[in-house]
């Protein structure tokens, strides 16, 4: 059993036996039929993962890292707020008529602050100080953009990053505002996985520990039976995830730069409902 399907599993049943049902509550999200979409959740869940151990990648069902990989590339590289240039259709229903999203996500990370060494977007920031200053207790991003918000379609749910080096290893804090914990959440975990891992690579440093915290970690109504099911299925050993190791500039990554190697996984849950 992968360390990845132990942290799910564990999360889940914690979030099923002890959570806070939201049924008999005013609830913004609705199922497609207009009915409220009610949640179980847990308040501050906090995952660590070991990056130098292994890739912390579901095998109860596969992830499609190929698709993670593409849209937090689409964020952090192509600093992109548009669909048309993103492979997969997980942002159709947020998107206006020109397959916009607003100011937010990569729109907010490729904005140039000024720096006393000079011009940086938040991504070039971070680059620069993993090269130049890796010890600095600085190395963050935030798209949660006060000022903005009433110009983005979707409010950014996985909003900040910290980075922090230790001796040779690059760790990283995760902090999400809201997850789907069926949907969205080794989704997350294998797309800032893979984000470390890169920033590692072209930094001359080694991925360490990943710490996911997720504000409201919630499971809709519609998909307890669903997730029931899941974590009472057998578990595969970790895959491990090969890179490019030729790929010295971020900017450089593409989708087809990463790999996975004996990746076994039980089916895919199919028609997931999704709440909005």
């Amino acid at each position: 059993m992968s360390r990845a399907d132990n942290v799910f599993i564990s999360m889940c049943k914690d979030i099923l036996e002890n959570g806070f049902s939201s049924e008999g509550e005013n609830v913004r999200a609705r199922w497609e039929d207009g009915t409220p979409a009610h949640t179980i959740k847990k308040f501050g869940v906090i995952n660590r993962y070991d990056l130098s151990e292994e890739f912390p990648i579901l095998t109860l069902r596969p992830t499609n890292l190929k698709a993670a990989v593409d849209e937090i590339l689409w964020i952090w590289q192509k600093k992109s707020n548009n669909i048309h240039e993103l492979n997969s259709h997980i942002w159709d229903s947020w998107a206006d008529e020109k397959g916009s999203i607003g100011k937010a996500y990569g729109y907010q990370l490729g904005i140039k602050h000024k720096y006393p060494e000079g011009e940086f977007d938040q991504v070039d920031r971070v680059l620069y100080d993993l090269k130049h200053n890796p010890y600095s207790r600085r190395i963050m991003t935030n798209i949660y953009n006060h000022s903005d918000l009433h110009e983005m379609q979707l409010y950014p749910c996985a909003y900040s990053m910290t980075f922090n080096v230790t001796g040779r290893k690059l760790n990283a804090i995760l902090n999400q505002r809201s997850q789907d914990t069926l949907v969205a959440n080794n989704w997350n975990v294998c797309q800032y996985a893979v984000l470390v891992h890169m920033f590692a690579q072209v930094s001359g440093l080694e991925a360490g520990e990943f710490i996911h915290v997720i504000a409201d970690a919630h499971i809709y109504d519609r998909h307890i039976p669903l997730i029931k099911e899941l974590i009472e299925r057998k578990p595969y050993p970790a895959p491990k995830l090969q890179i490019n190791s030729e790929v010295k500039d971020f900017y450089d990554f593409k989708v087809d730069d990463f790999f996975l190697e004996d990746y076994q996984s039980g089916e895919q849950i199919k028609r997931i409902p999704v709440a909005i």
